[in-house]
Order: C-alpha cells, then structure tokens, then sequence
C-alpha cells in the first residue's frame, strides 16, 4: 500500500493524505458477522468522562473478529479483504470447509484465495495460528494473548508484530513493538505475520473535519485555561510556572512513572 497525495484543488486538500485503498476487494461486509455499536463518548456506566476528547464521528457498525480462535484444525479460505472503520488494520473475511464464516486481521502477504488453519500442529506459516510453544523461535507474530484463553490482546494495530526470542520452562519470552521484554505463558496462542497496513501511521490528515470524522474532540492546552480547571492555567500572559507537567488533576505526566504494580514477566521495561 502506498500513501496517495491528491491534486490541491483546494485548500483543504493541500496537506491531505490519503492510504490507497487498491487492496480491498469489496465494499460490503458480511450481514451476518456485523452488529451496531453504541458510541460511549468517553463516559463510564455511571455517565463520568473517564476519556477525554471522544465524542461525535461517523457512524459505525462493528465486524465481529474471530477473537478466540473457535475454528481448530479447520481449513479455511480468505474470500475478501475489507476495509474496518473500527481499527486501522485491513480484515479478510474467512470461510471455513464447515461453512462457518469469521473476519481475522490481515498480515502481509496473505491474499484473496490463500488458505490458513489454526492448530497446535499445524504449519507455521503467514496467517497460520498456533500456541506459542509450536511456533520455531526468532519468527514474528501477531494478535498475541496474555493469558491462555483470553483471547489476542497484544500487537494488533497496523504494521505491528511482537519477535519470538526464546523459550524457557513454561514461558516464551518476547519483544514487544515498544521495545520492551517480557514473558509469556507458552499456552498463550498467536499468529504468524507481520500486520499489514504500515503506512497508516504516515497519513497527514489534513484538516480538523477529518479528525473529528474519527470521534476525536478538540485538545485544549492547560496553559489556556483558568487555574481552577487546570494546573498550568492562569498567569499574566504566557507562563508555565517552572511547574512540571501535568494532567488536570495534578498528576504528572510526559515521562512520571505512574505504574504501581510491578510484573515478574517484564524482564526489561521500554523506558530504562
């Protein structure tokens, strides 16, 4: 995929950038693997913003992904590759030898009519599934659960993928794509492949619309505010005060360690 820069017609198009859109073979999803979805605006069950700047954007209708693997041993063929407004990866729609259809999320190199399983034994190849522990170690893998059973948490954006570094006892240990280590339990299940869709990341949006399209609300400075909404508000002009930052409820951020918990199964953290 490439980025695509269009003729500035206009103002607005002056700085767009836009991903092309080549790869996808359809535009319609499969009826049966979407369900609507309520937008939160960043609210908690109790109507609190607990994230902020979300709210509005274009509507959308969530792709059910094949989250826990649930066709093991089972053939299946990539049918389609479709475009999902929900994550910034491309999904291939998979239609199993049994009839049962699921979206999964599309590394490099698996196109329209190749075929991939999932299985302890199984080959261990590009879109392929397997446990940790039967898969060769220096190989580079995707949608990687933390616990066993939990289902893919980790390495699932665009042009994301975790290296298998080594295998001990009951754990695989791991490089991450922040560049941390850690470990792994070797029951824990991944697949193959580098994800596709890496130049997401080099989009120039161009203007404020687009951003708001994608539910993101403005970012106010807390230098602009007053004092009573924010730590960094207030002054005669500009003034940050010689105080640290911080968020607007004085805790520290851009670098303060926050983490309280500390894991056993971080063997190097990606800050030093």
């Amino acid at each position: 995929m490439a980025i695509i820069t269009r003729k500035p017609r206009n103002s607005s198009l002056r700085f767009q950038t836009f991903i092309d859109n080549s790869d996808i073979t359809t535009t319609k999803p499969e009826r049966s693997l979407v369900r609507g979805m309520k937008k939160t605006g960043g609210r908690n069950a109790y109507g609190r913003i607990t994230m902020r700047h979300k709210g509005g954007g274009a509507y959308q209708k969530y792709r059910s992904k094949d989250e826990f693997l649930g066709e093991r041993d089972v053939e299946g063929k990539v049918v389609s590759i479709e475009y999902d407004p929900n994550r910034n990866v491309r999904i291939g729609l998979i239609i199993y030898v049994n009839g049962t259809k699921r979206y999964i999320l599309m590394p490099e190199g698996l196109e329209v009519g190749n075929k991939i399983i999932s299985g302890e034994q199984v080959e261990a190849k590009v879109g392929n599934c397997l446990p940790l522990r039967s898969i060769p170690v220096g190989f580079v893998i995707h949608n990687v659960e933390i616990k066993p059973g939990s289902g893919g948490k980790l390495a699932r954006s665009a042009g994301s993928s975790i290296r298998l570094v080594a295998k001990a006892d009951e754990y695989a240990t791991l490089q991450m794509p922040s560049g941390e280590i850690r470990m792994i339990h070797l029951d824990c299940w991944a697949t193959i492949g580098v994800l596709g869709n890496a130049d997401f990341k080099n989009i120039s949006w161009g203007k404020a619309g687009r951003t708001r399209n994608r539910g993101i609300r403005p970012t106010v400075r807390g230098m602009a505010m007053n004092p009573i909404d924010h730590p960094h508000g207030g002054g005669e002009g500009r003034s940050k005060s010689g105080s640290h930052p911080m968020t607007p409820w004085g805790k520290g951020c851009k670098g303060t360690r926050t983490r309280k918990r500390k894991s056993d199964l971080i063997i190097k953290r990606r800050r030093p």
